[in-house]
């Protein structure tokens, strides 16, 4: 494989009807991810193409595109694993178009306020002003940290067939941020989660499709999450209704001066 066709989504609001498709021949290296070839466009071919990126390791989940059909991120697909040499870009669906393959990202981080996505201390003193660390056990850090790895990518909200036809519906993201932090021990707003999620758009609309776990490139399972979070509020088998006490704060070591071994010797 010597060259690749890039079919590129172009589309200016405004300008243009609807969006339309580019192509350009980009010359292939091994190893070149799909945001190489872009960023090869731009630099040396066509410098209005518009596109977001920023890490390029797949951790700031700027670079979120449909390729080839799918939701990934750009700077985390070889063209190698496509397994052919026509690349298809476009914008993620589910979203408003900016520009070319760049997407408003707004109602996905509303929604994402909307579930409070940080911890709620009962003891508000000691969450203003901290003294030590809340205590957390490796268990307690275990039922909830897979869903901590979310990047906020929209990748899931893009895959999520329940988006596409509900713009109102939370969104897998959304929803599995909102049982990451009602699992976690430290918090204690589960109850305020639950009236969101239990909203006419909130968690019960989603049938279980799996397309936003399939798409997450994190692995965070947002699936998983939501049915979790289904259980938690129905059942409350994970504790998360009822009162519980507060993570206990890490108390400070009593000082003690250091104790000096002294050899014994014998004095003649």
């Amino acid at each position: 494989m010597q060259e690749l066709n890039f079919k590129v989504q172009r589309y200016l609001p405004g300008k243009e009807k609807k969006p339309s498709i580019q192509e350009f021949t980009v010359p292939f290296r091994q190893g070149m991810t799909v945001l190489d070839g872009l960023i090869h466009i731009k630099e040396g071919i066509d410098n209005t193409l518009s596109f977001r990126s920023s890490c390029r390791m797949g951790i700031c989940g700027s670079c979120g595109m449909l390729i080839n059909n799918f939701p990934m991120l750009a700077c985390h697909t070889p063209v190698e694993e496509l397994e052919t040499d026509r690349v298809e870009v476009r914008s993620l669906p589910n979203f408003p178009i900016i520009r070319d393959l760049v997407v408003s990202l707004d109602a996905l981080f509303e929604k994402h306020r909307s579930i409070k996505p940080y911890v709620i201390s009962s003891d508000m003193k000691e969450a203003e002003e901290p003294i030590a660390e809340f205590l957390q056990s490796r268990d307690e850090l275990e039922s909830y940290v897979q869903f901590a790895y979310c990047v906020k990518c929209g990748l899931c909200m893009a895959a999520c067939p329940t988006v596409a036809t509900d713009a109102l519906f939370l969104g897998p993201q959304p929803l599995g941020q909102a049982y990451r932090y009602c699992a976690d021990r430290r918090d204690t707003g589960a109850k305020e989660r639950f009236r969101e999620a239990d909203s006419p758009h909130g968690v019960w609309l989603c049938h279980l499709a799996g397309a936003c776990s399939e798409a997450c490139p994190k692995g965070v399972d947002p699936a998983l999450a939501l049915q979790l979070l289904k259980r938690a509020m129905v059942f409350d088998s994970l504790r998360l209704r009822r009162k519980r006490a507060p993570a206990s704060v890490a108390q400070p070591a009593a000082e003690s001066k250091p104790k000096i071994d002294v050899p014994e010797f014998t004095v003649k």
